[in-house]
Formats: structure tokens, C-alpha cells, sequence
């Protein structure tokens, strides 16, 4: 358990002042709108909103990260306003109050608990809606599909009845999950798929990375799809197109997206092309090893220019609608020595297995994971897995702030 400075009072004062309250205010950052701009909006002058500001500063908040959705709440008396609470996330928040006719302010944050545990997801329709039937945060389907974004492609494999378990870091307060770390270790059982586990292990150079029970490597050299979740509306072959009226090879596979949906790179490799062209729209196309290549066409932006080299996952761009294209979508393209060919149909190689001289380390490693898959009920502590503490973790804290 990590204790962190506590703002106290803020539900007593509310009470003892009710009779006294003429108005409270809430509102939520727009989109491109300041804190300063809503303060003025509401009514408050400029010396008011000067003061504000001051106070706010003088507590450590930075104007320059807000962000829309950020909550702020007035609360005036007999039309003065008494004290403002602004709100960034279920951790942190500001408090400025009046006091002998000056406002002062400080930074409030609320108790946190790191936590490992285990958490069981039975799917009846996706597994975006099996985590909240579970009472887990919807975004946990993402850190799932995260683990096993080399085996299983989440709208295709997916059935009724498929079973995940998994070890995971949670960030909690007030028993509330507030975010989710690292995935320690992770089970899908499918009908289609059959029985997958992966186990997160620490090599001898720092980086981590997913492992089978028998040390050969969970990952493969190309993801099974460039998109977390979506739906194949075209596939790989003759069709009629769309646009032209006429039955010609399609030579990808369309996956539907919303204009914005990110895009990752399947396989290390380097750009080869990123432009605008009359028929892809927005492209990008990435040469890899053994004389593969992929090309992502449609897009609404490229994040990446020709000659950078990316890595598996990579963000390189957003889905979108450019070019001759008749709705939002990604069209997916997989190309072997300059050749078109099916890319639902390859089944690419696994890195080296773990080297033989860790193996033995790797298997205790595993040990307890391997327990809490098998038994769901039971509970790691950061003590008994070893792992650094979830809240030091850079990429969890930035969800939050």
C-alpha cells in the first residue's frame, strides 16, 4: 500500500456550510477550451480568475496539461465563491478554498494499492463485454489482446464459451481498479484455438518478454492482424469492387475501423513507401525480413516516413476514408519477393526458444503463475512474485495523469 498527502475536509465543510450555500457549479472541460476561458464562462471576473490562477499555480498545477473531461466544481456563498475542487482523475486533484479573503490552494491525492491478481473472463459475446460482466474495467480486453496479438486475431478466433485467465498488475483505490499493468502470466482456452499460455519473463539484459511453458517464445515474427479488434468485411481474392463495377483480384484484406482507429506495424522492419496515392489514399508499406513486405493503405494519417525503422506494434498510423475507398476501413496487404499473397492464411515462424542455460531459473520463475492459472481464487503478492511495485511503472502512471 502506498499513502499519499490526503485532502480532508472537503465533505465536512459542504455540510456545515449547506444553509449557507447559494450555488454550486459544476462543469467539464470542452474540447480546446482552458480552465481560464471556463472560469470566465461561469461568471467569475478578472481579478477573481487572477487569484484563482495564482493559487493554482502556486499548488503545482500545470494549465498546460489540462485536458477536456477534466472536472472543476464552485461552490459559492451568498454569491461569493467559497472554494473550487478541480478534478484530473480518480487520483489527483486540486482544492483551492477562501480564507480571510484569500484563496489558497493545494494538490490532493487519494490512497493507492498496488496489487496482483488473478482475474477470470468467460466470454458469451466479446470479450470487451466478458471483462465488464466480470466487473473489470473494459480496457483489460486490450491488455488481453496485447499477450496474444501473435496467436489470435480477437474478432475472428473469438467464440462463445472461450475462457481467459489471467495474472495481472492492477492499480486500485478504494477497492476501484484504476488501471491496469503488466500481464505476468495469461490462459485462453477456445474452441477454435484450443488451450494457449504465455509467462512474462525478465532476461538477463532487462527487457521482458512472453514465454511458453517450455521456454519457446509466445511471439511470432508477424502479429496476426495490424488491428487490435475488427471485423474482416473484404478478403484476400476475386471480388467485385465496389467503386468500379467490375470483378477484379483484391489483393489484401479490409478490416472496418472508425476514421481514427490506430494502426501497429505487424513485424520489425523499415518503411519502404509512406505517401498519398490516388487509389490508396494515405499508405504506408514496410519492408521486413525473409523478402516480406506489408502495405496499410486508406489511412487518415501516417505517423511514419519512408526509411524509419519501426518495430512489432509500433503505432505507424490512424485507419481512415482517403482515396478510392467507400467507407472507413483499413486495407491490409502482405507481399513475399514482390508477390500479393494471403496474409489470413500464413502461419510465421517463433523467435529463438529460451536459452537452455535460464531455463531453470524461468521455470520457478513461473512457478506461482503457473498456480494461480490453475487456481483462479488465489492471489500473488508483489513480494511473493518478485515484480517491481505497479505504481513505479511509467506507462501505468501516464493512463492516470
Amino acid at each position: 500500500m502506498i499513502a499519499l498527502a490526503l485532502c480532508l475536509g472537503t465533505q465536512e465543510e459542504a455540510k456545515d456550510s449547506t444553509r449557507e450555500i447559494t450555488k454550486i457549479i459544476n462543469r467539464r472541460l470542452e474540447p480546446k477550451q482552458t480552465v481560464l476561458h471556463l472560469l470566465h464562462q461561469v461568471g467569475l471576473s478578472n481579478m477573481r480568475v487572477n487569484e484563482l490562477q495564482s493559487a493554482l499555480s502556486a499548488a503545482g498545477f500545470d494549465f498546460k496539461k489540462a485536458r477536456a473531461g477534466d472536472q472543476l466544481r464552485l461552490v459559492f456563498k451568498n454569491e461569493e465563491l467559497e472554494w473550487l475542487d478541480y478534478r484530473r482523475n480518480s487520483l489527483t486533484e486540486w482544492q483551492v478554498r477562501r480564507e480571510e479573503n484569500r484563496y489558497w490552494g493545494k494538490q490532493c491525492e487519494t490512497e493507492r494499492e498496488e496489487k496482483i491478481e488473478v482475474v477470470d473472463l468467460s466470454v458469451e459475446s466479446s470479450l470487451w463485454n466478458a471483462a465488464i460482466a466480470a466487473g473489470e474495467r473494459p480496457e483489460i480486453a486490450v491488455v488481453v489482446a496485447d499477450v496474444f496479438a501473435w496467436d489470435i486475431d480477437f474478432y475472428r478466433d473469438v467464440q462463445k464459451g472461450d475462457n481467459i485467465r489471467i495474472v495481472v498488475e492492477k492499480l486500485t483505490s478504494k477497492g476501484r481498479t484504476l488501471a491496469y499493468g503488466n500481464v505476468l502470466a495469461a490462459q485462453y482456452k477456445g474452441s477454435l484455438i484450443g488451450l494457449k499460455r504465455s509467462y512474462r519473463y525478465r532476461l538477463p539484459d532487462g527487457t521482458e518478454t512472453y514465454f511458453m511453458e517450455n521456454g519457446s517464445s509466445a511471439q511470432k515474427t508477424f502479429l496476426k492482424s495490424p488491428l487490435k479488434f475488427s471485423r474482416i468485411t473484404s478478403r484476400f481474392g476475386m471480388r467485385m469492387h465496389p467503386i468500379l463495377k467490375y470483378e477484379r483480384a483484391h489483393k489484401g484484406v479490409d478490416y472496418s475501423a472508425e476514421i481514427g482507429t490506430p494502426v501497429w506495424a505487424v513485424a520489425d522492419g523499415v518503411v519502404s513507401d509512406s505517401s498519398y496515392g490516388a487509389a490508396g489514399g494515405n499508405s504506408i508499406c514496410i519492408r521486413h525480413a525473409m523478402s516480406f513486405e506489408t502495405c496499410y493503405r486508406h489511412l487518415s494519417k501516417r505517423n511514419v516516413t519512408k526509411g524509419q525503422r519501426v518495430i512489432q506494434k509500433q503505432l505507424i498510423g490512424l485507419s481512415g476514408n482517403t482515396g478510392m475507398s467507400t467507407g472507413p476501413h483499413l486495407h491490409f496487404e502482405l507481399l513475399r519477393k514482390g508477390v500479393h499473397i494471403n496474409p489470413l492464411n500464413q502461419n510465421f515462424p517463433r523467435p529463438e526458444p529460451l536459452p537452455t542455460a535460464l531455463l531453470a531459473d524461468f521455470q520457478e520463475k513461473i512457478l506461482p503463475l503457473r498456480t494461480a492459472l490453475e487456481s483462479p481464487s488465489q492471489n500473488l503478492s508483489v513480494a511473493q512474485y518478485g515484480a517491481s511495485p505497479v505504481v513505479a511503472s511509467p506507462k501505468l502512471q501516464d493512463k492516470l495523469h
